[in-house]
């Protein structure tokens, strides 16, 4: 597969087969990642990775405090900035309504649809999951950085036939995620991402966002 392919058919996958990952198909992803550039070659992620026991017992503690922390712990960070405004807005909208359409769950339908959100403290149901941190002295720079080492890492799981799931969404438990990884006060937690075998049959997988057209976003000049 080459960089076009995987980036072609990269996608937020929402429902994966139970099927483990191997750890040296995890390692070897992590580890080719590490190319990603970064500013003044800082290299400032951190990546934890769980499967199997380490994996569900995480997992059943988060669904220990559903019940009382329906929204989690809070964040340290704004996922999306305040009154978001167009065209960002809508794109937001769309994408959350598209989503939600191939499942058959209405907007008036809140239930549904916070079940549905909820499935991201399972990671889909994915083998495998990770969170990524930086040091909380770092600053937008390095969360580019971050940000980077991330799509790596999708892309090169695109190339072992894997399928992943980015989520902020675990930003609202990084309490819990912090006491259960033991992080060093120092890092903070910035993203999580479910890894594993996409389940072709999940109607949720259909989903194809919508990209902008390039003459919305760039400008070519001098050509």
């Amino acid at each position: 597969m080459n960089v076009s392919e995987a980036l072609a058919t990269r996608m937020s996958c929402r429902a994966f087969l139970p099927t483990p990952v191997p750890e040296a198909t995890v390692r070897a992803i992590l580890e080719g990642a590490k190319q990603a550039p970064s500013g003044g070659n800082l290299q400032p992620w951190r990546v934890y990775a769980l499967s199997g026991e380490p994996l569900k017992e995480f997992l059943a503690l988060i669904r220990s405090k559903i019940p009382t922390h329906p929204r989690g712990e809070g964040s340290e960070y704004e996922i999306y900035p305040t009154g978001l405004w167009e065209p960002y807005r809508s794109r937001r909208f769309k994408c959350g309504e598209d989503m939600y359409a191939t499942i058959g769950v209405a907007r008036e339908d809140k239930l549904a649809r916070l079940l549905q959100f909820a499935r991201n403290y399972e990671f889909f149901g994915a083998p495998v999951g990770m969170f990524f941190c930086l040091d909380r002295r770092m600053g937008p720079p390095q969360w580019s950085d971050v940000g980077m080492y991330m799509q790596s890492v999708m892309l090169l799981a695109r190339e072992h036939g894997l399928h992943t799931c980015a989520q902020e969404a675990w930003s609202v438990w990084y309490r819990t995620v912090g006491e259960f990884l033991k992080l060093p006060p120092e890092l903070m937690l910035f993203s999580g991402m479910a890894l594993g075998y996409r389940d072709e049959s999940a109607p949720i997988n259909t989903l194809k966002t919508d990209r902008a057209p390039l003459e919305e976003f760039a400008e070519l000049r001098g050509f």
